[in-house]
C-alpha cells in the first residue's frame, strides 16, 4: 500500500514539474589537443611538473565543438591530416542522484573514437556522424576510491578521448568521397546525469489521417535499465504549438525490455505541419521509479505526403515543388566542428532563399541542424555515408547497417523528414579489387527492407546508381545539364526522359562552380564549343579540369555570370513541368574536399550559393526571385567593381526581384519600367540594355509589388580602353578595422590597364608581427587563389605590429606592400 501512495505521489509530481529533471551540461571548455598518437592513455594523464623538459609532446589549449581540419582541410600547400588526435580534460562528477547514471553523450566525433577515464577505457564507437553514449559510471566510482584522485587531481576526474580519421576502406564514407572525412570532436559533448532508470529512445508517429481532419500520436519507449529495475510507472503529456496542456496519460509498466508502448493520443483538427506553417506538438514523456524521475520532450508534427507516380509530390493533399538543396557540416576557420549560432544563421540563411527542402550530404547531421528543420519548415532527405568505392566486407556492411539503423531511431520524430537515403554514387568504384553490381544491389536490398522496417511510413532513396534505381522509393540519376555534360536548356528534355524510366523521380544535384567576385561579359561563350544530344550526366572524369570532351566545367570562365543563367533557366522551367516532384540544386555552401586541389580556391567544391562564410554570390538572388514571396530586388554585379565593353556600347544589366514591376535608372536617367514575367529569360524580363559612359556610373533599381515599393543601387567603373598581356602587379590597402587590414592585389598590362578577364594564380606572403588571415576557403581568404576579374583580396590580422605581405604570379615581378607604416604601394624589386 505504501508502494502504491508513493508511486502517486511521483506520478502527481512529474505531472506538475516545469523543468527536464536530468542534468545535462556542455562540456565546452577547458580542453587540451594533440596532433599525434600518444604511446598509451597513461601519456595524457602521468604527472609532470610544470615546465619541465619531460611535458612533451606539447598540448594545445582548445573548445569544442574542434576539428583536426578546421585549417588545413583548405590548405594550398599540404593534404588534411588524416591519424590520431587526443583530447584531455578534468571534470567534475555530482550525480545527484541515488543509484544514478554519468553519461558523456557524443553528438558527433570523427571517425573512431575511444574514451578514457584516467586509465580506463569505458567505450569506444566506430562512426564520424551519429550520435553515441558512454556510460562512465563505474570508473568514475572506482576512480574516486584512489589516492591520486584527491592527491594529483584535487577531485577532479580526468578524461581523455581519442579520435581517429586516418583512411580505412573498410569504413565509410569512402575516401574517393567528395568531401573531406574529419577527424576530432567536431559536434557537441555534453556530461550528463540520469536516474538509474531512464529513456534511451522514444519514438513519437505523429499521422494526419486520410480525412485530413483527425490525427493519432503513437508514442513508444525504450528504456536504460543498467540496474534491471523491474518496472515504473509513465507519465505522457500532449502539448499545443503554444504550450497548452492538451491530454495527460499516465500508465505503469510492467516490462522494461524492447521498445515499450506507452500511450496513444488521438488528435481532432490537428494544426498541420507545412513549410509554410511549421506547427510542432509537443510529447513530454517521463518514466517514474523511488530512485528518481527522468524527463524527456520530443517534438512532433502532423504532416502527410506522397510521391505520385512518375508525378508531382504531396504534401497534406495538395502539390507542393519541392524547392531544395544541399548541405555539408564545414565552415570556414573551423571545417566541421560548427557552433550552434553559426548552424542558426546558415539555415535561417536557406530558408530565407525560399527552399522548402534540403538534402542532408552524405551523412548524419547534427540534431540542431534538424531541429531547425522542424521549426523552419524544411522537409528533410537525410542519408547514411555509404558515397563511392564499391562495397566492402562484413565489417563495412555491418557499420552501414548500424549507421543507417542509428539514424532513423535518433531522427525518427522529426517531422521534417521524409526520405532515408541510402547511397550516393555507388557506381563508383576505386576502393576494392573487384567491383560487383549484383553484390551492390543485394546489399542496397538490404539496406532498403532495414529503412522500412524500421520506419514504414517515410520513403527510400539514392542518387546515381542506375543499375540499383528500381530498389528504392525515390530515385535521382546524374542530370548536370550546362556543367559536366550538354548546355542548361538541354535540362527539361532530359528531365522527361529520365522521369519516364523510374516510378518516382527527383532531381537532386545541379548546378555549376562559380568563383565568387568573378564576372563576365559574355558568360555563355562556352556553351558554343559543348555537343548537345549526348546526354547530361556526369561521367567518369567529367570532373577534371583536363582532357576529356568540351564542357562547361573544363573550358568554361567559372565566372558567377554564367551560374546565374544556368540557375535561372533551371529555375523558368521548372515552373512549367507540373509532373516534376522537386529538385535541390548542389549546394548551397561552398565546402572543402580533397580531390580539387586545382581549383580556383584550391581544395574548395565552389558550387555554392555562398560562400564557405556565408557571404552570399549573386545565385543566391536568383533563387530567392523565384522561390520567396517577401518583396525584394537586387541588381545582379554588386562584387563587379569593373565593368568593360567599348564606347558607347549597350550593355544587360539584369536585376533578379519578385516583384511585379521594375524601373532602373542609370546616372539618374529612367531606362523605363519592365513586368516581371518568369518565363523571358533572362532575369524574368527584367533586364536592360544600356550605354554606360567611360568611368564612374550609378545603376538604381525602383521595383513595386502591391503597395510595397523597395529599391537597390550600385556603382562601377566602366573601362574602354584595351588591355593587352599582364605585365606588373600591384598591392595596396583597402581598408583597416578593428586591426584587421584588407589588402588587393592587381594584374596590370605594361601601359597600366587592368587586365580584367586575368584569372591568374596569386599567391600571397606575409612576413612580419600580422599574420594572413588564409586557410578560410574563401576568395578573400586564401593565400593562393586565382584572381577574379585581374584581382584579389586577403586580411591580415596585423596584431599590431609591422609586416610586409607580398603577392606574386607566374612570370610577373613580385608586388610588396609595407603595413607598418603610411606610405606609397611598394612594388617589386625581385625577379621570380
Amino acid at each position: 500500500m505504501v508502494r502504491k501512495v508513493y508511486t502517486l505521489i511521483l506520478s502527481l509530481l512529474v505531472i506538475t514539474l516545469n523543468c527536464f529533471s536530468q542534468k545535462t551540461k556542455r562540456l565546452n571548455e577547458g580542453w587540451q589537443y594533440l596532433r599525434q598518437d600518444l604511446g598509451s592513455v597513461w601519456q595524457a594523464v602521468r604527472p609532470v611538473a610544470k615546465g619541465s623538459s619531460e611535458s612533451v609532446p606539447l598540448w594545445q589549449s582548445v573548445s569544442l565543438p574542434h576539428c583536426f581540419n578546421a585549417q588545413d582541410g583548405v590548405d594550398p600547400d599540404v593534404n588534411y591530416y588524416q591519424g590520431p588526435g587526443w583530447y584531455r580534460t578534468n571534470i567534475q562528477v555530482d550525480n545527484p542522484y541515488k543509484q544514478g547514471r554519468t553519461l558523456l553523450q557524443f553528438e558527433g566525433a570523427g571517425q573512431k573514437t575511444s574514451v578514457y577515464i584516467y586509465t580506463t577505457k569505458v567505450a569506444e564507437h566506430v562512426g564520424g556522424y551519429d550520435e553515441w553514449t558512454a556510460d562512465i559510471t563505474e570508473a568514475v566510482e572506482a576512480f574516486k576510491k584512489t589516492e591520486v584522485f584527491q592527491k594529483q587531481f584535487k577531485g577532479f576526474v580526468p578524461v581523455s578521448i581519442r579520435c581517429d580519421n586516418s583512411r580505412d576502406t573498410e569504413m565509410i564514407p569512402s575516401s574517393l568521397s567528395d568531401f573531406n572525412i574529419y577527424g576530432g570532436i567536431y559536434r557537441y559533448l555534453n556530461l550528463v546525469y540520469v536516474p538509474s532508470l531512464s529513456f534511451d529512445k522514444i519514438f513519437a508517429e505523429a499521422v494526419l489521417n486520410e480525412d485530413m481532419k483527425t490525427g493519432t500520436i503513437q508514442v513508444r519507449g525504450r528504456f536504460y535499465n543498467p540496474h534491471n529495475l523491474a518496472g515504473g510507472n509513465v507519465v505522457l503529456k500532449l502539448k499545443d504549438s503554444k504550450g497548452k496542456e492538451i491530454r495527460t496519460i499516465t500508465s505503469t509498466l510492467r516490462s522494461l525490455s524492447g521498445d515499450s508502448k506507452l500511450g496513444t493520443f488521438e488528435v481532432k483538427g490537428p494544426k498541420q505541419w507545412h513549410p509554410e506553417n511549421a506547427v510542432l506538438y509537443t510529447i513530454e514523456a517521463s518514466v517514474v521509479t523511488p530512485e528518481g524521475i527522468f524527463r524527456q520532450a520530443e517534438k512532433v508534427g502532423f504532416r502527410r505526403f506522397e510521391f505520385q507516380e512518375k508525378g508531382p509530390f504531396i504534401l497534406n493533399g495538395k502539390r507542393l515543388l519541392l524547392r531544395g538543396t544541399h548541405r555539408h557540416e564545414d565552415h570556414a576557420g573551423v571545417a566541421a566542428a560548427m557552433t550552434e549560432d553559426q548552424i542558426r544563421k546558415e539555415m535561417q540563411l536557406i530558408k530565407d532563399m525560399g527552399a522548402n527542402f534540403i538534402r542532408l550530404g552524405h551523412y548524419q547531421q547534427s540534431r540542431i541542424v534538424l531541429n531547425l528543420c522542424d521549426s523552419l519548415g524544411i522537409l528533410v532527405w537525410e542519408e547514411i555515408p555509404w558515397c563511392r568505392g564499391g562495397l566492402g566486407g562484413v565489417i563495412y556492411q555491418n557499420q552501414a547497417k548500424g549507421m543507417l539503423t542509428n539514424m532513423i531511431e535518433q531522427h525518427y520524430n522529426h517531422p521534417s523528414v521524409i526520405i532515408w537515403g541510402l547511397g550516393n554514387e555507388n557506381d563508383w568504384p576505386g576502393d576494392f579489387p573487384t567491383f560487383d553490381q549484383q553484390q551492390i544491389r543485394a546489399f542496397m536490398k538490404e539496406l532498403n527492407d532495414l529503412s522500412h522496417r524500421l520506419d514504414p511510413v517515410r520513403k527510400t532513396a539514392i542518387r546515381r546508381c542506375d543499375f540499383c534505381k528500381d530498389i528504392v522509393d525515390v530515385y535521382s540519376p546524374s542530370i548536370w545539364a550546362g556543367w559536366y555534360r550538354g548546355i542548361y536548356t538541354e535540362y527539361k528534355k532530359v528531365s522527361e526522359e529520365e522521369n519516364q524510366r523510374v516510378k518516382h523521380f527527383f532531381h537532386a544535384e545541379w548546378g555549376g562552380d562559380s568563383h565568387a567576385r568573378r564576372h563576365s561579359e559574355s558568360p555563355d561563350n562556352a556553351l558554343i564549343q559543348v555537343k548537345e544530344g549526348e546526354g547530361a550526366d556526369e561521367r567518369a572524369g567529367d570532373a577534371s579540369l583536363f582532357g576529356g570532351p568540351a564542357r562547361v566545367s573544363k573550358d568554361g570562365d567559372w565566372s558567377e555570370s554564367y551560374i546565374c543563367n544556368l540557375m535561372d533557366w533551371h529555375l523558368k522551367e521548372q515552373e512549367t513541368m507540373p509532373w516534376l516532384s522537386g529538385s535541390a540544386f548542389w549546394t548551397f555552401k561552398d565546402f572543402s574536399t580533397p580531390v580539387r586541389p586545382d581549383n580556383p580556391v584550391p581544395y574548395v567544391n565552389q558550387k555554392g550559393v555562398v560562400e564557405r562564410d556565408l557571404t552570399k554570390k549573386e545565385a543566391y538572388y536568383v533563387f530567392q526571385s523565384y522561390w520567396t514571396t517577401k518583396p525584394m530586388v537586387h541588381i545582379y554585379g554588386h562584387s563587379w567593381p569593373v565593368r568593360w565593353g567599348d564606347a558607347g556600347q549597350s550593355k544587360m544589366v539584369k536585376v533578379y526581384s519578385n516583384c511585379d514591376k521594375a524601373e532602373l535608372f542609370l546616372n539618374n536617367k529612367s531606362y523605363g519600367v519592365k513586368t516581371r514575367n518568369s518565363q523571358d529569360f533572362p532575369a524574368a524580363g527584367l533586364r536592360w540594355s544600356l550605354p554606360f559612359e567611360g568611368g564612374k556610373n550609378t545603376i538604381r533599381v525602383v521595383a513595386t509589388k502591391g503597395r510595397r515599393v523597395i529599391s537597390d543601387t550600385l556603382s562601377f567603373d566602366y573601362e574602354t580602353r584595351k588591355w593587352t598581356k599582364p605585365a606588373k602587379l600591384e598591392i595596396r590597402k583597402l581598408g583597416e578595422q578593428d586591426g584587421v587590414t584588407t589588402v588587393e592585389a592587381k594584374l596590370f598590362d605594361a601601359a597600366g590597364v587592368q587586365c580584367l578577364d586575368a584569372a591568374n594564380v596569386v599567391k600571397f606572403s606575409l612576413t612580419g608581427d600580422g599574420k594572413l588571415i588564409d586557410n578560410q576557403g574563401t576568395s578573400t581568404g586564401s593565400r593562393v587563389v586565382q584572381l577574379y576579374n585581374g584581382r584579389a583580396i586577403i586580411k591580415v590580422n596585423t596584431q599590431q605590429g609591422s609586416s610586409v605581405i607580398g603577392a606574386s604570379v607566374d612570370g610577373i615581378k613580385t608586388a610588396f606592400l609595407n603595413l607598418g607604416e603610411a606610405g606609397p604601394i611598394l612594388r617589386t624589386s625581385l625577379e621570380r
